[in-house]
């Protein structure tokens, strides 16, 4: 089950589960927009993977239960400023590789 992570682990922006601004990588590390474009060139600072939009687990039951009343949101914040120097030390060669070439 995807985790749905309360908040940016740079800025510590709220992404609540319908936040249609909240990135993903591969690791569920969960990121706002701003930070991934801004701040991440689309480089994960945990495993250097891309990025993509976070699903939004329907909110209503539509069928067979499977909805966030059933699978609710994480409330464990995992807030890890990202240095930018060390960064783009990690991040500067890979960011010009594509995602799925990584």
């Amino acid at each position: 089950m995807l985790e749905l992570r309360p908040t940016c682990e740079h800025c510590n922006r709220a992404l609540p589960p319908a936040a249609v601004d909240a990135r993903i990588c591969s690791f569920e590390c969960t990121f706002c927009a701003t930070c991934v474009e801004h701040v991440l060139d689309n480089v994960c600072p945990n495993c250097g993977g891309g990025f993509v939009a976070r699903p939004i687990r329907p909110a209503k039951n539509w069928r067979g239960d499977n909805c966030l009343a059933n699978y609710p949101a994480s409330t464990h914040v995992r807030h890890r400023v990202v240095d930018p120097i060390d960064h783009e030390a990690f991040a500067g060669s890979i960011k010009l590789v594509p995602p799925e070439l990584r």
